[in-house]
């Protein structure tokens, strides 16, 4: 027997070798089985939607007619709708999550994180269903009121971006839309920035102080490249929530299938869509292209994630290479 190495018995070398392997076997059954669920789900939302899909072909894509009295259907009007308000909410999301959590992080003293904190997680709680109708009943009347005629008078008229404020100010439609997704993926994209920026440690912080660097100094050359592959991640899945967000924009986004440049203008989304006509769907063609629409959300979405990783590893690889 080896000085210092306790006399193991054989049986609890087979029982801890045993056990190791009931846990490799179940996280591999985990693993497996989420793969298994995907793929199920692809395949459900694939057949589903194959009607619809080889009725039409890409003309699904591209044509924004959608029209259940003559089974004319096309998904252009419920994509665009969602590309653009989540596009509008991570506008708003971003620079404002990423200042709270520095704020909360760097500046904020100690008593006062925790209220704010507490106060940004509770909002990430709230229900979707609660957002619209905040937005439909007291939001969308003050925009309409406020914001959209300052909106419509100071850049309605401008050469480039004239055309995205034209409209009646209604109150609900793209802009309104992204606005309310804007602040309900700020608690998720603020609160992951807050926990990466946390990670930075504070011996490089002391260091960059050392060497007479400001605060702002210390935070752009120091918190932001150390933690900026977590920041962009939380800013993806903060996309991800914004795409596939159903109750809150149904309230809010208008609902109509046309297409239009303008943000006042009511528009539809594809997770509005289904919300709405699902469960009134007349026909298999209606029902097989709102399955089909189900189908390119999910692909829309994985395309996303796939685009954060390969923009996450990219720049794990240039930060390897630097190092």
């Amino acid at each position: 027997m080896a000085i210092g190495r306790p006399d193991i018995p054989d049986r609890a070398l087979r029982r801890q070798w045993l056990l190791d392997r009931i846990f490799q076997g179940a996280t591999q059954v985990s693993a497996g089985l989420v793969l298994v669920i995907l793929l199920g789900i692809i395949v459900s939302l694939f057949i589903g939607g194959w009607q619809a899909l080889n009725l039409f072909g890409v003309g699904f894509l591209t044509s924004d007619e959608w029209n259940p009295v003559t089974d004319q259907f096309g998904a252009l009007v419920p994509i665009y709708g969602t590309l653009v308000s989540s596009l509008i909410a991570l506008l708003i999301a971003v620079p404002i999550g990423f200042g709270i959590a520095l704020f909360l992080t760097e500046v904020a003293p100690h008593w006062m994180r925790r209220p704010i904190g507490t106060a940004i997680e509770l909002l990430a709680a709230i229900p979707s269903i609660i957002y619209g109708m905040w937005g439909l009943f007291v939001f969308a009347p003050l925009l309409s009121r406020y914001v959209q005629p300052w909106l419509q008078d100071t850049f309605g008229n401008t050469a480039i971006i004239g055309a995205l404020f034209q409209g009646a100010p209604l109150g609900i439609g793209m802009l309104p839309a992204g606005i309310i997704l804007g602040i309900m993926i700020i608690p998720f994209i603020t609160a992951i920035m807050r926990d990466v920026f946390m990670t930075t440690p504070k011996f490089l912080k002391e260091s960059a102080y050392g060497v007479g660097a400001t605060h702002w100094e210390m935070v752009w050359n120091v918190v932001l490249p150390y933690t900026r592959i977590g920041a962009v991640g939380g800013i993806f899945l903060g996309l991800g929530r914004a795409l596939g967000e159903t109750m809150a924009v149904t309230f809010i986004i208008g609902n109509t299938h046309r297409l239009s440049v303008s943000l006042f203008e009511p528009g539809n989304s594809i997770a509005s869509t289904l919300a709405n006509e699902f469960t009134e769907a007349v026909g298999e063609i209606h029902t097989s292209s709102l399955i089909a629409l189900g189908l390119v959300l999910f692909m829309i979405t994985s395309v996303v994630l796939a685009l954060a990783k390969l923009l996450l590893m990219s720049l794990e690889r240039r930060d390897a290479v630097k190092h």
